[in-house]
This record gives structure tokens, sequence and C-alpha cells, in this order.
């Protein structure tokens, strides 16, 4: 007897993922990334648990999300609160998120926790760690002030939710073997190569504005 795929027994669910999603050429932006990189250089983990850069990936991150049974995501979050407050939400608080969408990739975000629901692959235990941005307009700026100091503050929050699912996180004796991104990504490479504001257009793709710009008198019709 055959039965209905609709009634199969939902895949099984291992292990943890924790998640930095963002984007690091948007300076606040960027924060979820730089503390899953942090967590990576800091702690060694369990074998079970994989730390991933998300990016803006959005919807592309629907298996990786949905085949873990813990799942911690990293980001920053217009929560309406003060510059640099850090937020936790849990499990069924987070889609609740939707209503203080800050851009794009929390939408698309957003948007996979909504298909993961339909499919009935809602991460059984899933944790919200999200900081509030200042500064989201220096293109290719790195962290805000108040955003930086969260990067401790956050990493504890994530180490103590790990423990709390099993996952013991112990400190590293020496930097890991591997890299989570790539050397030039890293903060301090990314500073040091970062041009200075008066040789380089901070609030976005120059060569985008200067097209718009030069368009903008056939749109007015002068």
């Amino acid at each position: 007897m055959h039965t209905p795929e609709s009634a199969a027994a939902p895949p099984a669910r291992s292990g943890a993922l924790v998640l930095g999603i963002g984007n690091l050429l948007w300076a606040d932006e960027g924060f979820g990334v730089r503390a899953v990189e942090a967590l990576h250089e800091r702690y060694e983990l369990p074998a079970q648990v994989t730390l991933m850069d998300g990016g803006t990936q959005g919807l592309m991150l629907l298996d990786d999300v949905t085949s873990r049974q813990h799942v911690l995501v990293l980001d920053a979050i217009d929560f309406g609160l003060p510059p640099g407050a850090l937020r936790v939400m849990r499990d069924r608080e987070v889609p609740a998120w939707v209503g203080t969408k800050m851009s794009l990739h929390q939408q698309s975000f957003m948007d996979l926790l909504a298909i993961a629901e339909v499919q009935e692959r809602f991460p059984p235990h899933l944790t919200l760690v999200g900081v509030q941005p200042l500064r989201l307009t220096d293109f290719g700026g790195s962290l805000s002030e108040p955003v930086r100091a969260q990067l401790e503050p956050a990493l504890a929050q994530a180490v103590e939710q790990l423990r709390a699912w099993g996952y013991e996180a112990v400190e590293r004796s020496q930097p890991p073997a591997e890299r989570l991104n790539d050397r030039s990504l890293r903060l301090a490479e990314y500073e040091a190569g970062r041009p200075a504001e008066e040789v380089a257009c901070r609030i976005g793709d120059a060569r985008f504005l200067n097209l718009r710009a030069a368009a903008a008198p056939a749109v007015r019709g002068e």
C-alpha cells in the first residue's frame, strides 16, 4: 500500500545551523556575518554544528534551514530600538519580525520561513539574535561603534543558546585552520582596503548614480 506524498513523514532533522545573514557592503547590515565569523574564530564547536555566512542568499537557504533541528540566526534588525540594542527572539516569535522589515534580505528570509511553515518544515527550534543598526547607507562601510560593541554580547548569547541545546562551545587556543570566508573579507583586511570617503562614493555605486543623474533632465522633460 502506497502512502500519499502529503501523508509522508517529514524528513529527519539533525544538528544545528548558526546562520549569519546580511550585507557586508552596507555598514551595520554586515553585523550577522561579522558575528558568525567571530564565533568561528573564537570557539570550537561540535561537528553537528554548521556555521554559515548566509549573506543575502534568502530562499537559497531553505534546505539548510529546514534540515536542522536547531537554527540560530544572527542579523541586524530594525526593531525601532536605540542603536546597538540587542534583542533575542525564539521559535514562533521570529515570524513577527516581518512587521519590522528593514531590507531585502530580511524579506527573503521571512519568505523562507513562510515556505517552511507551508511545507510543515519550520525549524523545531529557532533563535534570532538581532541588533538595532545605526548606519545602513555607508557603502563599503564597516560596523558603527554601538553595533560593533554588541559583537561580544551577541557571541555570549549564541554560545549560551548552543549550550542550552546541548552543543558545547570551547574557546580556541589557536586560530582555526580554515577560515569561514575568504581572507579579503575578514574584518581587519576589509577595513584596511576600504577607500577614503573623499576618493570613493559612499552612498552606492557611482557608475549607476552618474548614469541616473545624467538621465534625470530627460526624465523631467527638460
